[in-house]
């Protein structure tokens, strides 16, 4: 059974960091490129960050550009989120995706179908 789990969200201060993190199962970590979404109360879900499976390449939404930082670790089956100086507009549920299964949203060209369940992150002073 394909799972992906994240963790790490919380309640923070401007300017503070965070680092999220999605353990996922059921699936080899590695054959798939992964990404990091959010979604902001009364908004749409947003690509933030995609790696991808060959070259660990990594692609950023502008509004993320320079503070966040998307990594993996294939063989703890993991993906990482650094988030540095939130600001309140960071505020949000953050998923993580892999192009895995029935496509659900598109981001940078990649289909993602399989999908956490979010964790909250709410950045305010």
């Amino acid at each position: 059974q394909v799972q992906l789990v994240e963790s790490g969200g919380g309640l923070l201060q401007p300017g503070e960091s965070l680092r999220l993190s999605c353990k996922v199962s059921g699936f080899t970590l590695d054959y798939y490129n992964m990404g990091w979404f959010r979604q902001a109360p009364g908004k749409e879900r947003e690509g933030i960050s995609i790696i991808t499976r060959d070259d660990f390449l990594t692609y950023y939404a502008d509004s993320v550009k320079g503070r966040f930082t998307i990594s993996r670790d294939n063989a703890k089956n993991t993906v990482y989120l650094q988030m540095n100086n939130l600001r309140p507009e960071d505020t949000g549920v953050y998923y993580c995706a892999a192009d895995l299964g029935p496509p659900k949203f598109s981001f940078l060209g990649i289909d993602f179908g399989s999908w956490g369940q979010g964790t909250l992150v709410i950045v305010s002073s």
